[in-house]
């Protein structure tokens, strides 16, 4: 019997990432399981052998110390049982910008841009050398509205959809499949951090994990490069994303446009 395909994922231990988690262990997929909690992430593994019989391992790892992101990406690298990394983990920070405290806008920046970053290029060199795998990059709606929450939490995102764009133009062809996944307001542990209180939020905007992922993965098993689970109709995503790609001809001339010249 062939080895079953590995998933590892990151932010494991609650919310989105232990869904997915369970998710792709019904799917066939044994799992290498990462976050900070060693204790959470031994129970949830030992749940998930029971349940679904598949082997899991735990990883405790915190992706913002150097030496436990290093320890990650070197196993995406090396592990050629790998054959699909959940980019999930991630910190958010509600409030303005002007005032925060700059330790945990680093803090986020480093979790949310530069482990994303690293572990998803770990993956996709891993994957393409392999000729197969697949790459989720969870992002956030607040890629495409900044202008509704903090601006390190939303440039953090931006980030990761625009990786997972250049990456899907770079891996074309190769075998490797990439999808961004841009949830909206999720029901996760992650607004308490932040310092939201979840009732302050309208209830018709506040989806359930298990819903998102679930969604998530209808995204991934139709092809789609970006999905974005509560929106009703792909083509309003699709007229963007053209309108974007058609500014293309226009956004690098050797002169300035007449507008600013006074034409």
């Amino acid at each position: 019997m062939s080895p079953s395909p590995i998933a590892l994922v990151t932010g494991a231990s609650a919310g989105i990432g232990a869904v997915y988690a369970e998710r792709l262990a019904r799917r066939g997929h044994d799992l290498i399981l990462v976050a900070r909690s060693a204790a959470r992430l031994e129970a949830l593994a030992a749940r998930l052998r029971d349940q679904t019989g598949r082997r899991v391992e735990p990883l405790p790892a915190d992706l913002r110390r150097r030496e436990d992101l290093l320890r990650v990406e070197h196993r995406l690298r090396e592990d050629r049982g790998i054959a699909m990394l959940v980019n999930n983990a991630g910190i958010a920070l509600a409030g303005p910008v002007v005032g925060a405290d700059p330790e945990r806008l680093e803090a986020m920046v480093q979790l949310n841009i530069l482990a994303a970053m690293r572990l998803g290029a770990a993956a996709a060199a891993g994957f393409k050398a392999r000729g197969a795998g697949t790459l989720v990059n969870v992002a956030s709606v607040l890629a495409l509205a900044p202008e509704r929450f903090n601006g390190g939490y939303a440039g953090s995102k931006a980030f990761v959809l625009a990786f997972t764009q250049s990456l899907a133009a770079e891996l074309q062809g190769s075998g490797v499949r990439v999808q961004a996944v841009l949830p909206g307001a999720t029901r996760t542990a992650i607004w308490e951090g932040a310092g939201v209180d979840l009732a302050s939020l309208p209830p018709e905007m506040l989806m359930e994990p298990e819903e998102m992922v679930d969604a998530a993965l209808a995204g991934l098993d139709a092809g789609e490069l970006v999905t974005i689970p509560s929106l009703p109709d792909a083509a309003d995503w699709e007229r963007m994303d053209a309108a974007r790609l058609a500014l293309g001809p226009n956004l690098s001339r050797n002169r300035a446009a007449a507008r600013y010249l006074g034409r």
